[in-house]
């Protein structure tokens, strides 16, 4: 099985500890690489919010 390659947003929420619209309001501000799925579900490159969030502890 190949590693994963993408978070959702709950995903995100639990490793930030923060709230559904504080991720929306992330993504809406391009901070890191996404994707918009039929029946609007989001996809969030692994390998983009990775790399966001060390840059953050920099």
């Amino acid at each position: 099985m190949s590693e994963k390659r993408y978070y959702t947003v709950q995903e995100l929420q639990e490793i930030l500890g923060v709230s559904r619209p504080t991720i929306y309001n992330l993504l809406k501000k391009k901070e890191f690489r996404w994707i918009q799925l039929d029946g609007g579900k989001y996809r969030i490159s692994k390998k983009s919010f990775d790399d966001w969030l060390d840059n953050l502890e920099q």
